[in-house]
């Protein structure tokens, strides 16, 4: 299938309204004080703010889940640490390979539409979320904002940000661990506090993990350590983080689209791959922090540099499945590539009066990625019956290179108000240069006519903000719980993705921008044990990327017009008792292109009004957890994902489907023994469409179970 996506129309961008806002909330502006605490909402973040500050009085939607949550439900991925988020979906796999995943917030199912924060660090720099080396280990806790965060991280989200917190150092979850998979592989992990030396304090995380997946030849072999230091420095204290990942991944092959949905002439897990297929990366982070105390405020700076190397082969079956007139029903490239990263970061956060406070800094973030690929055809069997051949057995069709520099900086200012003891008002603008440089070529080893060798940059100066507030409407103590109204303005806009696919993309797409209203009510019950949000939300998109096809059917980047988004989220989290949590949510989403021009065939058809692929109406879970401080433990999650449609033009529906999850385990003393299982019912839906295969998706993993055996190493 071919499209091509033009955008039109598009709306003049305004920020008056978060300008005039903004303006007077300067007048005035900053963080509340923490209201004596209801027992229930004592999580705090620092997502928006920088600084600690209580959920409560944040005017966006937001859920923190801890650690020792995480622990106790044996969660070790993202979607099994997503789980019961109220909209939220994030099934692993992708283009990213298996040990990835594409997360999906307020609808939007895309690989890059949201940001992935590590320790305050952008994990993927300035190109995409690095979920693939993400790893779960000795987590503090994990906070959940939905929409973007335009003022402190800038142009780098759109729908969502997840933030991995993990211990400081000299701090730990102190936990050893060892676990068995059911086709083979397991884990061994450990995080600990090391003995502090005087006033040095450091800690360790290390873990290695074997996967294996259904089919041939598929799975993750990963090896990961993680050191952190901090000492006091001069006026302040330093930390120091150390940090490396080396992972292969054995990718799967994804399963091809037909009118009716899904192709039935392939098998379930057949792997289409050359037989020297793998992703293996090799990703170096050093990074340093510095603090220093300022009266009742303080100075941060961090800076953090990053390097991946990644040899990545893999090939994909023609969405046509027969041979074409080249002999050939499939196309694979050889890559190598290289991606570069830093981030720096440094702020004050000072009072400017008793209720009034000001968040004020400078950032930067510079990202480098090259690739060089060989691309190939070669013959796929389709009944999976015999391994393709190696990569370097084929002929090279083509060669592509990229080398693509970007430089996103900007400035930044956030004022907080508590304009009563009820009311709280936070508002910021933010300043944003982005510059990108790319060079690209491709030379065609058939015809050197086709050779290309293309210089294109971009350069935008804009403002990006935030304006919202929190009001309790009734309550505030734990004896008459609360409940509060929140609502918020967002406007913010971020460079195009870069796919680093095989092909080649000679232009810079435009600037995606976005428009974001959201209200809302949270709460917690008397006594504290209940705590409730619901949420409305609207979102309007201009210059989304989107994957489509060229001229001559190859994947490409596209500018995909306007795109609308609509919502309504709930989310429950109840404690009958300490050791017991009940967990359910239920999100209605309305994603639908604007404004938006397809080609199919030699047809030219309007998106108006179309949904979205992948995106469906309805989102529930609901979740179980008992565990104890001793003797039997266990839980139980579900989850169901609504009708969607697989491709633009929403001819080809497929159903919705519940996943189950459950562990069981006794705890005694300082042991753990826990088995869990993850997608009991053995789902094997569509999940994620492919950039690289063209009118093909990656299924919802197979059913897996894990034994593990959990040591506490605390005193």
């Amino acid at each position: 299938m071919m499209v091509a996506l033009a955008a039109r129309g598009d709306r003049r961008r305004r920020l008056s309204i978060l300008g005039t806002a903004a303006l007077a909330f300067a007048a005035t502006g900053s963080r509340a004080d923490d209201a004596p605490g209801v027992s229930g909402w004592r999580d705090v973040q620092i997502t928006v703010t920088r600084l600690p500050e209580a959920v409560r009085n944040v005017p966006e939607s937001m859920t923190v889940l801890s650690g020792s949550e995480l622990r106790d439900r044996g969660a070790t991925d993202l979607r099994s640490a997503l789980a019961g988020v109220a909209g939220v979906d994030a099934p692993a796999g992708g283009d990213a390979g298996p040990a990835g995943a594409v997360p999906s917030f307020w609808g939007l199912h895309e690989f890059d539409a949201f940001l992935l924060v590590v320790d305050g660090i952008p994990w993927g720099g300035a190109f995409n979320p690095a979920l693939a080396t993400l790893d779960l280990n000795d987590v503090e806790r994990i906070e959940i904002l939905k929409g973007a965060a335009p003022v402190m991280y800038g142009a780098t989200s759109f729908v969502g940000v997840i933030h991995v917190v993990r211990y400081a150092a000299g701090e730990s979850a102190g936990e050893a661990r060892v676990a068995a998979r059911n086709r083979g592989g397991g884990v061994a992990d450990l995080s600990t506090a090391l003995p502090a030396i005087g006033d040095y304090r450091q800690s360790l995380a290390f873990d290695t993990d074997r996967n294996r997946l259904t089919g041939r030849d598929q799975g993750v072999d990963r090896v990961h350590g993680l050191y952190r230091a901090a000492a006091p420095l001069g006026p302040g204290s330093a930390t120091m983080d150390a940090e490396y990942t080396v992972q292969r991944q054995d990718p799967t092959s994804p399963v091809v689209r037909t009118d009716a949905g899904l192709t039935t002439l392939t098998p379930l897990d057949a792997n289409f791959n050359p037989a020297d297929a793998g992703i293996v990366e090799h990703r170096a982070r050093l990074s340093f922090g510095y603090r220093v105390p300022l009266g009742d405020g303080e100075w941060r700076t961090r800076l953090s540099y990053t390097r991946s190397s990644v040899h990545d082969v893999r090939g994909f079956v023609r969405p046509e499945l027969a041979v074409g007139d080249d002999g050939n029903n499939a196309d694979g490239f050889n890559q190598d590539r290289t991606i570069d990263d830093a981030w720096f970061d440094s702020y004050v956060a000072l009072p400017l009066a008793k209720s009034v406070s000001l968040t004020a800094g400078v950032d930067w973030l510079y990202g480098r990625g090259t690739q060089q690929s060989l691309n190939f055809a070669y013959v796929a069997a389709l009944d999976g019956s015999a391994v393709p051949p190696a990569s370097g057995s084929r002929h090279v069709d083509e060669i592509n290179g990229l080398d693509d520099r970007r430089s996103f900086g900007g400035l930044y200012a956030q004022l907080s108000w508590a304009a009563s003891d009820r009311v709280t008002v936070l508002g910021g603008l933010r300043l944003n240069r982005t510059d990108e440089r790319q060079v690209s070529s491709h030379i065609d080893t058939y015809d050197p006519t086709n050779d290309l060798y293309a210089v294109d940059s971009r350069t935008a100066t804009r403002l990006s903000g935030a304006a919202g507030l929190t009001a309790l409407l009734w309550g505030g103590t734990p004896q008459t719980g609360e409940a509060r109204l929140f609502a918020n303005y967002r406007n913010t806009f971020k460079p195009a993705a870069i796919d680093f696919g095989p092909d080649v993309n000679p232009d810079i797409l435009k600037p995606e921008s976005a428009d974001g209203f959201e209200a809302g009510l949270r709460g917690v019950a008397p006594g504290g044990r209940l705590e409730w949000e619901v949420a409305l939300f609207s979102l309007d998109f201009r210059n989304l990327v989107v994957h489509t096809t060229d001229a001559s059917g190859a994947p490409v980047l596209a500018n995909a017009g306007q795109e609308r988004f609509r919502g309504a989220e709930a989310e429950l989290r109840w404690r009958p008792r300490g050791d017991l949590l009940v967990t359910a949510a239920y999100s209605y989403h309305d994603t639908r292109f604007g404004n938006t021009l397809a080609t199919e065939g030699d047809a030219t058809v309007q998106l108006d009004g179309r949904q979205l692929e992948l995106s469906p109406h309805g989102l529930a879970s609901a979740g179980l957890l008992y565990a104890p401080a001793s003797g039997v433990r266990g839980g139980v999650q579900l989850a169901y994902i609504g009708r969607r449609f697989l491709d633009r033009l929403n001819t080809t529906p497929v159903g919705g489907y519940t996943t189950v999850d459950a562990e069981a385990g006794y705890r005694l003393g300082r042991y753990t023994l826990r088995l869990v299982g993850r997608n009991l019912t053995d789902r094997r839906d569509p999940v994620t469409g492919s950039e690289f295969g063209d009118e093909s998706f990656y299924l919802m993993p197979a059913r897996q179970l894990e034994l593990s055996l959990t040591v506490s190493l605390a005193p």
